[in-house]
């Protein structure tokens, strides 16, 4: 039976197509009040928000109250449909949910933002996708805005949790089959034409940070609360960046961070 996962061309759009849940370490209502009260701790405010990447709306469903005006976007109709049912059921006014991929999220907005956020999203983008994600999200943000960009994988950290590096019973001796079989599955996954790893790719912080550089943006990072392996940036306008290049540009230099 062909699956998502052996299809000869594998697409991130069509795993999700029947998903009804998220990929939040549990699904308990009491663990996604803390998590999400941790990330509106970082989104700091603002009165309009788009969540790009809601999913099923676990998180979502806690972020409407503290906003004037969300909208929530995702490319997976079951879990938008999840997504529905919860805002229904607690009646919420003041949240639109749309279909759209990160290409086609944009020509169906028709407000600017306060906060841009996107959880367990990028992990499932190339560093192109990145590029033109943050380049878009710039443009529809209200100034002193900020994108935020939660649970992202850290290549490093990653690989020691997959091995149990933060488990009480670590021990050495134990990893040894773990990494064989981490080889095994990889190798098997490229055979097969799938993602490596199926929760998607790690990205390294240098690299958000040269892409958010790139467009004007400063960065933060936080270290995940009940992620081990994930950290989130926030990226807010450099106001200072166009003095520095102002200041280098009249005294001869051409300042690193400078691209045309």
């Amino acid at each position: 039976m062909e699956t998502a996962l052996n299809r000869s061309k594998f697409s991130w759009a069509e795993y999700f197509s029947d998903k009804k849940t998220g990929g939040h370490r549990y699904s308990t209502e009491e663990f996604l009040f803390k998590e999400a009260k941790e990330k509106l701790f970082h989104l700091n405010g603002g009165k309009s928000l788009l969540d790009f990447g809601c999913g099923a709306g676990e998180l979502l469903i806690y972020y409407v109250p503290n906003y004037e005006r969300v909208v929530g976007a995702d490319f997976s109709n079951s879990m938008l449909f999840e997504a529905e049912k919860k805002m229904w059921q607690q009646n919420y006014k003041n949240v639109d949910l749309i279909l759209a991929d990160d290409e086609t999220i944009w020509d169906k907005l028709n407000l600017s933002f306060d906060r841009i956020t996107a959880t367990e999203v990028i992990q499932y983008m190339t560093p192109e996708q990145i590029d033109a994600f943050i380049q878009h999200a710039s443009n529809y943000l209200n100034e002193e805005g900020k994108i935020v960009l939660f649970d992202i994988i850290d290549p490093k950290l990653y690989s020691l949790w997959k091995f149990g590096w933060f488990s009480q019973n670590f021990r050495f001796w134990k990893t040894l089959p773990r990494v064989g079989m981490g080889c095994f599955k990889q190798i098997s996954a490229i055979l097969k034409n799938r993602p490596r790893d199926i929760i998607g790719d790690s990205h390294s912080p240098y690299l958000i940070e040269k892409i958010a550089n790139k467009h004007g943006f400063k960065t933060e990072y936080v270290k995940s609360m009940y992620y081990e392996y994930r950290y989130h940036t926030i990226l807010s306008k450099d106001i200072m960046r166009p003095l520095r290049i102002c200041e280098a540009l009249a005294e001869g230099s051409r300042p690193s961070y400078f691209t045309t």
